[in-house]
């Protein structure tokens, strides 16, 4: 019921402005009343019922005055009084049983009160004890003063009541014949009660109802401060480009889930999700495309774990937090996943991408919690965020769960990848090549080119930390056109030798126009792409992807062989056999190290050239270091030899080769 008066109240006065009020209240009484009305109903209600329960006892105790002053016609009025009584307090128990509304129990009391009067004045009238009952007449009085106090009924209704008793006094007096001056005297006694008691009750009324009004008012003001308090903290927890939950809340969650961990030890999952390259993305299609991105990724990935109870939320600007219940580790690498894969089916176009990919993905690091002697909340984050990293190492669109054996990414990764970012501009990175000899005729026919990173403090990175962040970060783009150029211009355009192989890493093939610009760069230097070679790692975890092979392709149509290395060391080595032809297949060192000292390793070595060989590459051994793994690839009948005794990587024209590689052919033409 109160509630309903509140938004009654609410429509009446409007929500901006219940301030003002008792300004508009003046103009709809009626309504107001109907208001009233059903607030103080039920207190309305107990108060008539209480007030008669009362009224009635005293009402029948007054057979005392009747036995003093009329005691010859009180054996009727006696009755009359345990009557009318009873009869009042029965009907008004019905109502009162049966619900029924205040102002049916106050006419109740009103219709008791006027008949108890009436029903005592009647047979009052016919006693013969005139003078005190001429006397005794005044105590009616007291009836109207019932009426508009006793019982606090609407001003309405008690005025019609207190008229009623002081009409049916006008009527006694032509009944009962006392004189003018007694008539005057007593009619004006029972007009100032009826007037004076009137006014009372008006008054009583009015303040009731101000009362009602400035109190549902204020309590009006409180809700609003209420809701508006509420709406304050709504927003202070919610993040105003999705919707979801910010990081303020999500940190709330955390605190919830990580005390419920510790002292009822239900284990939770923290998995953070990053969009990859999204800062290429709002830079290129601008904000309003971005904000529609992740409003769009926060509602696929609320889609996806809403229904398993997980809690979502903004963590950062492209980065959002999930926390569940999830006891094992192999369910929350499972959830990850199947984020990355919901992400990446929304087919959002992302261009702008260093990695190859032309759609927006995801990256998701997991971690569980565990029983660790003194861990900490902010340590199970921390591991979520290491988690993270090794996504993104690992060439992001993909998962990650917390490994506590894994060394952490650490701040020199960070440091090396802003390095990478003005490498080519600042000369810190370079180029120095390693010799190929081919045994059929003993001259260097091809230079390897390996990359090298000069760090800020003069320091060299090695490739197998640099190049992962590398690709990871998309720099290995740039680099990698780079890399092509130098060497074109290093050795091909001077003829020092004929052929250049170049590694190429799977975000080079993958990104968009890299066949063009490849194209673009043999132009500018003037070189043909017969003389160029790109190395595809086997032991790299590289999906066989349609574009891919598709780029593949292209840079064979400009005339460019392609190399499989560290064949062998991988699992796609058999794959890629199957599906390209290369010119040229080079067996990983371990292979031959392990042969110079294992007639097992010999064999497995030599099974592997055979099993090249039938496939109709050419072959080339890496890692030969000295005379005695020499004349065992020799031996072999092989095609290609690379390894510290044939030369090591130096710059271009520094190699100190030459002259033992000229007696070399010489005893070979003998």
């Amino acid at each position: 019921m109160k509630s309903r008066v509140m938004m009654s109240m609410r429509r009446f006065w409007g929500e901006s402005d219940p301030g003002v009020g008792n300004v508009r209240l003046a103009g709809r009484p009626v309504e107001l009343r109907a208001l009233y009305n059903d607030y103080s109903n039920e207190a309305r209600r107990v108060l008539a019922r209480s007030g008669l329960w009362l009224a009635v006892p005293v009402y029948v105790l007054f057979l005392i005055t009747d036995l003093i002053f009329i005691p010859d016609v009180s054996h009727v009025t006696i009755p009359a009084r345990f009557l009318i009584g009873g009869f009042s307090l029965v009907i008004l128990e019905f109502q009162f049983l049966r619900q029924r509304r205040a102002g049916e129990l106050e006419a109740t009391c009103a219709a008791a009160v006027v008949l108890g009067y009436v029903v005592w004045l009647v047979p009052a009238l016919q006693t013969a004890n005139a003078e005190a009952f001429s006397y005794y007449a005044a105590f009616g009085a007291i009836f109207m003063m019932g009426v508009n106090l006793f019982f606090s009924l609407e001003f309405g209704l008690a005025l019609a009541s207190s008229g009623l008793i002081f009409a049916t006094f006008l009527l006694s007096l032509t009944e009962f014949h006392y004189s003018s001056a007694y008539c005057l005297a007593f009619a004006t006694f029972y007009l100032c009660c009826f007037v004076f008691t009137s006014y009372v009750n008006w008054k009583l009324n009015t303040e009731r109802f101000n009362v009602f009004l400035n109190a549902r008012e204020a309590e009006l003001q409180q809700r609003q401060a209420t809701e508006r308090g509420e709406a304050l903290l709504r927003l202070s927890i919610t993040d105003s480009l999705t919707g979801m939950e910010n990081r303020r809340a999500a940190d709330i969650r955390l605190k919830q889930f990580w005390e419920r961990w510790r002292q009822d030890g239900v284990a939770f999952a923290i998995l953070l999700v990053d969009v990859d390259f999204f800062k290429k993305y709002n830079d290129y299609y601008g904000h309003q495309e971005g904000d529609y991105c992740l409003v769009t990724v926060a509602n696929a990935l609320s889609d996806i774990v809403t229904p398993l109870g997980a809690s979502v939320g903004r963590y950062g600007g492209e980065e959002f937090i999930v926390i569940l219940d999830l006891d094992r580790g192999e369910d929350a690498l499972a959830l990850a996943d199947a984020i990355c894969q919901g992400i990446e089916a929304l087919d959002i176009v992302h261009a702008q991408r260093l990695d190859g990919f032309g759609h927006v993905t995801v990256s998701v690091g997991a971690t569980i919690t565990r029983d660790v002697v003194g861990t900490k909340l902010e340590n199970v984050i921390n591991e979520a965020d290491r988690a993270l990293y090794s996504a993104k190492a690992s060439g992001r669109n993909c998962a990650r769960i917390f490994d506590p054996n894994e060394l952490p990414g650490g701040d020199a990764s960070e440091n090396i990848a802003a390095i990478l970012k003005i490498a080519i501009q600042q000369n810190l990175v370079s180029l120095v090549y390693q010799p190929i000899q081919y045994l059929e005729t003993g001259e260097i026919g091809a230079y390897e080119a390996l990359m090298r990173l000069q760090l800020l403090d003069g320091s060299n990175s090695s490739p197998a930390v640099f190049i992962p962040i590398a690709e990871r970060t998309g720099a290995i783009i740039e680099l990698g056109y780079w890399a092509i150029r130098r060497a074109c211009r290093d050795l091909l355009t001077r003829d020092i030798v004929e052929t250049v192989s170049i590694n190429v890493s799977p975000i080079q093939l993958r990104a968009p126009g890299f066949a063009a610009q490849v194209a673009a760069i043999l132009a500018e230097t003037g070189v043909s792409g017969h003389r160029v070679a790109f190395e595809i790692t086997e032991g790299v975890d590289m999906e066989i992807r349609p574009d891919v092979l598709g780029s593949i392709q292209d840079l064979k149509r400009l005339g460019i062989k392609f190399w499989l290395d560290d064949f062998g060391t991988g699992f796609a080595g058999l794959s890629w056999l199957r599906l390209m032809e290369f010119e040229t297949v080079k067996i990983d060192k371990s292979f031959l190290h392990d042969a110079t000292g294992s007639d097992g390793a010999k064999i497995l070595l030599e099974d592997i050239i055979g099993l090249v060989r039938n496939r109709g590459h050419r072959i080339l051994v890496e890692g030969v270091e000295n005379e005695e793994q020499f004349d065992l690839v020799k031996s072999f009948g092989i095609d290609a030899v690379q390894g510290y005794y044939i030369g090591r990587p130096a710059p271009p024209l520094k190699h100190p080769i030459a002259v033992r590689h000229a007696g070399r052919r010489l005893q070979a033409s003998a």
